[in-house]
């Protein structure tokens, strides 16, 4: 299919309500003829519709008129993009259910939740790829917060998709003066560099609860990306993919802002919190904390030596208290910076 076959100003549908399909919502109102919000709340939806407001997930933004929610899945069967924004546990019934539905079939899918599925270790892309193979496969990763985005601060990202009119589309719908697109056909890069980074920030937060400086975590973040470049690459994504935006950027960003979840649930663990006590203090999903555990099982699979994964899965699934696996991670036997 040719770019120019794709509509210039397309009917979206955002499966997802929370912070980041909002966000992501005010990205393509000056693109997009028609966008739609799909939710599970009401009062978030009514929000939406009402106030031009989703004060449950990104407080103080204010949305386009243009943009309207509603809890009909169906409403996608209208859509020439639909972007996915659900928890990555929810990834697999989503695309069932869109499944069971009439989609257009010119239809493009994107991949927007960062996770690896338990058990099948599979990325978001290859779930939705698997349930509804022929359509066009998308995916958009990078160091995006949403409250930034919202307020229509500069931000970069990266668009993934295999096929070259795809990617050159989707960069014009996603690019504007506060919101600059990049493209790569390594979705598996991508992918794999936006779930792991999850996981060093929930380190990076644990190492900040601690009270430990800011050299321990440019020395976690630092070796955080080596990892991340040893068990990406040895799943198929290519080097260059995890020093750029959606590898490294994501890392930094994830790891030093108060932005993140997953960040904030690290200074809580640190802090002394259990996991649970830390998810009722966060308030909303932190991929990092289940996502800990299938790529934790990924990599033992593979035989990659992940010692950050692992040690964040001693604090969160094996109850070990976090000042003590970060002595077992210091006192390991000495090793060369890079590996030959």
């Amino acid at each position: 299919m040719q770019a120019d076959t794709y509509p210039s100003s397309p009917r979206v549908v955002i499966i997802g309500c929370g912070s980041w399909g909002t966000a992501l919502a005010t990205v393509l109102s000056h693109s997009a003829s028609n966008i739609t919000l799909i939710g599970r709340n009401p009062e978030v939806i009514t929000d939406i519709n009402s106030a031009h407001r989703n004060e449950r997930y990104l407080p103080g933004a204010e949305l386009d008129p243009s943009i309207t929610a509603s809890e009909d899945l169906a409403v996608a069967c209208e859509a020439d993009l639909i972007l996915f924004v659900v928890p990555s546990s929810a990834t697999r019934a989503t695309a069932e259910h869109l499944a069971t539905l009439k989609l257009k079939p010119q239809a493009i899918l994107m991949a927007c939740s960062k996770g690896i599925e338990r058990g099948s270790g599979h990325r978001m892309s290859e779930i939705i790829s698997e349930i509804l193979p022929a359509h066009q496969l998308s995916v958009l990763s990078g160091p995006n917060h949403a409250e930034e985005v919202s307020r229509g601060l500069a931000t970069t990202t990266v668009i993934g998709s295999r096929d070259e009119e795809a990617r050159s589309y989707l960069q014009r719908l996603f690019t504007s003066p506060a919101f600059r697109s990049y493209t790569s056909t390594d979705l598996t890069g991508m992918e794999w560099g936006g779930a792991i980074k999850n996981v060093f920030a929930i380190a990076s937060g644990i190492a900040t609860g601690l009270g430990l400086g800011d050299n321990a975590t440019a020395g976690l973040v630092t070796r955080g990306l080596a990892e991340m470049i040893r068990l990406g690459t040895a799943l198929g994504g290519r080097p260059d993919t995890f020093i750029g935006l959606s590898g490294v950027g994501d890392l930094i960003a994830t790891c030093y802002s108060h932005h993140s979840r997953n960040f904030r649930a690290g200074i809580c663990i640190g802090k002394g919190h259990t996991v649970a006590q830390t998810l009722d203090e966060v308030g909303m999903v932190v991929e990092g904390i289940p996502n800990c555990q299938s790529i934790y099982e990924v990599a033992r699979s593979t035989g990659v030596r992940t010692p950050l994964i692992d040690a964040v899965h001693s604090v969160l699934y094996e109850d070990k208290p976090a000042a003590e696996v970060l002595q077992e991670l210091l006192t390991r036997a000495p090793r060369p910076e890079t590996e030959s």
